[in-house]
């Protein structure tokens, strides 16, 4: 089959002295046709006549008349156009779910939510929906509840999305030794790693938990886990180099109004892993240990020679640059200018471009405002301001990704607000909406187009936009 991007070139001698004929060209010399010759002909001829049906077939994929893309490469071709994302009911008393929104920016419904997928059963409502991941083929979307266990549910959810306008519902899972679902991140072999900050209690150690390629558990990492604050939240791995980081946060359960709770008790720390063995070898001490610097977020430096990795401490407002083979963490930025009157800057997640020379982060001040920063980090020892974008009043912007061909950015504007039962301290609103930027070198700047607010486009009610996927898929699925 020619795809779109292929052109087929034929030339008249790859045919000889009759296929030049074809072309409009004489031949030199006349010449008895043999029976040989004739059966060179009928397959010039044949040839000729499969070019022209594959060409045609061609020309009516380009304008768009012919049916949906037979093949996983054409599908892919159309770009990331439907957008994901996983988000709860604000009241708690309708399912959460999984909403469908168009993100064709040629598509007369871009920035409509299109549908809503919600969760049924015992474990549908109230599960606090955050982190999620995306398989390596594409095709199984994980979703986590954060604070599942308060209720008793399930705290992962798996979604088949090879039809990302149509997700179905897999099965979930309650993984043993863990609580408080966070990061996923895919791994070759078809499965995922889970960040859980908790014990199954929700205070440390917490674990690493890794499903296979049919969703199924494996085994919580690792085996013997530490408790000095192991409270993973942050995930980046690295497996051509043998190599994971986590970022410690905070304990889940202190944050909670329960005997010796109500507090906010931070951790500062990174651990550095043996892929193959599932192991920590090393902790990255990050700032004071005196007064943790809240490490939320990791990630390795994508083609880093020296595999270094950056890190953000939501309490001190520092970015990090880690040595994971050398087990250092040097500030290399201090997020201070960016200070507003009377609310805290807490540096939130960040996401690092494929050739590793952009970072882009946001910035919450407790639900009260927003920003978002785009960093040249192609001196990773001296991060560069290129774009800041001001989300304004109300704004609280938390989980960021760049689209495939990173011309976009998203971001959604919602954190965490603990109002199940118990509650807890932490209370960052934000204005429940989904920001997209386009994408250039050296600024951002929002797409005004795209306008999705969960407070209104939802049909439910207001609800909480948390984690996010892009899929390519078409209209027609």
């Amino acid at each position: 089959m020619i795809s779109r991007n292929q052109h087929t070139r034929l030339e008249s001698n790859d045919f000889g002295a009759n296929g030049a004929a074809l072309f409009g060209r004489k031949p030199t010399a006349r010449r008895q046709h043999t029976p040989t010759r004739l059966l060179a002909l009928l397959i010039s001829l044949s040839l000729v006549a499969l070019f022209l049906a594959f060409s045609a077939r061609h020309t009516i994929a380009q304008t768009g008349s012919s049916a949906a893309p037979s093949s996983q490469f054409e599908r892919e071709a159309r770009g990331d156009n439907t957008l994901l994302v996983w988000a709860g009911d604000k009241a708690h008393i309708a399912p959460d779910f999984v909403a469908v929104i168009d993100f064709d920016q040629r598509s007369p419904r871009y920035g409509k939510v299109l549908k809503i997928v919600p969760l049924t059963g015992p474990n549908a409502v109230g599960n606090e929906p955050h982190h999620v991941g995306l398989s390596a083929d594409g095709k199984t979307l994980a979703l986590g509840g954060l604070l599942s266990v308060l209720r008793g549910q399930d705290q992962v959810y798996f979604f088949d999305v090879s039809h990302p306008r149509n997700p179905q519902f897999i099965r979930s899972d309650n993984p043993p030794h863990a609580s408080i679902a966070d990061e996923f991140d895919s791994l070759s072999n078809g499965g995922f790693f889970g960040t859980f900050m908790g014990s199954p209690d929700g205070a440390n150690p917490g674990r690493l938990v890794e499903y296979d390629a049919n969703q199924h558990y494996v085994q919580a990492w690792p085996l013997d886990p530490p408790s000095d604050g192991f409270d993973p939240h942050g995930l980046s791995v690295d497996e051509d180099h043998n190599l994971i980081v986590t970022s410690d946060f905070i304990c889940p359960l202190h944050t909670l109004n329960v005997p010796g709770g109500d507090e906010v008790v931070l951790r500062g720390s990174v651990r550095v892993w043996d892929f193959e063995k599932r192991s920590i070898v090393r902790k990255i001490v990050v700032g004071d240990p005196a007064n943790p610097s809240g490490t939320i977020n990791v990630q390795l430096i994508p083609g880093d020679r020296e595999l270094r990795a950056f890190t953000a401490g939501m309490a001190d407002n520092k970015l990090y640059l880690l040595d994971t083979q050398e087990g250092t963490a040097k500030p290399v930025f201090d997020f201070s200018p960016f200070a507003v009157p009377n609310s805290p800057i807490w540096p939130q997640l960040f996401r690092i471009n494929r050739d590793g020379t952009r970072l882009f982060i946001t910035l919450n001040y407790a639900g009260n405002a927003g920003k978002v920063v785009q960093f040249n980090i192609s001196r990773p020892e001296h991060p560069e301001v290129l774009s800041a974008v001001d989300l304004g009043p109300g704004s609280g912007p938390h989980y960021i990704a760049l689209t495939k061909d990173e011309k976009r950015l998203v971001v959604s504007d919602y954190f965490l607000v603990e109002d199940l039962v118990p509650r807890g301290v932490v209370k960052a609103e934000g204005d429940h909406k989904i920001h997209v930027f386009e994408v250039e070198r050296d600024r951002i700047k929002l797409d005004l187009r795209f306008d999705v607010d969960f407070n209104r486009d939802i049909s439910t009610g207001p609800a909480r936009p948390h984690g996010f996927a892009f899929l390519p898929g078409g209209s027609d699925e």
